[in-house]
């Protein structure tokens, strides 16, 4: 009995705080990383604005299966808005892309909407930062200003089917003059 009542009689003992102990040399390492996390993230977001990325996004949602029915889908192309500032629509189908060149003057400022009726493909101007998904029905929207005179092709980088290799374009950069004296020669 003697036991039982010692045992009964003896107070248990606190239990003890888990302690979390981070080594030095663990806790230096920890904060170097994340030092060099804030700085890879403060480079990539001030280079992103000083070359001017910008991410492509639905503009607008179309009806694959109509929407060539209605401007400006019906004669896509090139369209001057205000000197200097051009709205071109592309349509990339199986295996083009609608109109396959676009001749914008030097310095333009073009707005570029592109969408598909058929399959998802993508839309990349070579030497520029213009690299767009398209989703058919979605209409993808880029902003870019051509200050090289040049062709510039545009080409799909989206794989879709076998003639997805013949699909490309361009845009031929010329200068302001040249555009208007072809112009002026196709008037008379």
């Amino acid at each position: 009995m003697s036991e039982s009542s010692s045992v009964s009689n003896e107070t248990p003992l606190p239990e003890e705080e888990p302690s979390f102990v981070i080594d030095a040399y663990e806790r230096r390492w920890m904060q170097v990383s994340a030092a060099l996390l804030v700085g890879f993230l403060a480079v990539v977001t001030i280079s992103g604005f000083m070359m001017g990325i910008q991410v492509s996004g639905a503009e607008q949602e179309v009806d694959p299966s109509t929407f060539t029915d209605a401007e400006p889908w019906s004669s896509p192309g090139l369209r001057e808005v205000e000197p200097g500032y051009y709205k071109a629509y592309v349509i990339a189908r199986t295996w083009s892309f609608e109109p396959a060149k676009l001749e914008v003057p030097v310095g333009s400022k073009v707005d570029i909407y592109v969408t598909s009726p058929d399959l998802q493909h993508g839309f990349k101007i070579t030497d520029t930062n213009v690299n767009m998904q398209i989703v058919p029905g979605q209409v993808s929207k880029l902003t870019y200003t051509f200050d090289t005179v040049g062709t510039f092709p545009y080409i799909c980088h989206e794989y879709c089917g076998k003639g997805h290799a013949g699909m490309v374009g361009k845009v031929e950069v010329v200068n302001a003059s040249s555009t208007d004296t072809s112009q002026s020669e196709d008037d008379s």
